[in-house]
């Protein structure tokens, strides 16, 4: 199967190669960057960086392929990004209540260490 769409790969044949080699080269990297992801910070932020990859890589498939920009791919490039952004948005919300909270702590903190004592 191989030899043959590499006979019938339009820029040659060994071109189909190095393309074939540097395609399983480029893949083998990005899992092991997930994989030292998950190892150096957390699963949750790997399964991010691959969540915003898929959009990144649609558009890029548009842009150098000359793919056509169909409905599915519309539809799954904005539910992507939403579940993105909705991520962030939820982690910046509950970082602000986390600050307030901590804000509020050391301010008790304060009060009740600055009562005379009895």
């Amino acid at each position: 199967m191989i030899p043959r769409e590499a006979r019938n790969f339009g820029l040659g044949e060994s071109t189909y190669y190095v393309v074939l080699v540097v395609n399983a080269l480029m893949w083998q990297a990005f899992f092991l960057g997930a994989i030292g992801v998950i190892f150096c910070a957390s699963s949750l932020l790997s399964g991010i960086l691959i969540a915003v990859l898929l959009p990144l890589t649609e558009v890029l498939a548009v842009v150098f392929y000359k793919e056509k920009f169909q409905a599915e791919k519309g539809v799954s490039l904005v539910l992507s990004l939403w579940g993105f952004v909705s991520y962030f948005y939820g982690e910046i919300k509950h970082a602000k209540a986390e600050k307030k909270k901590s804000g509020l702590e050391i301010e008790m903190g304060q009060t009740v260490e600055g009562l005379p004592a009895p």
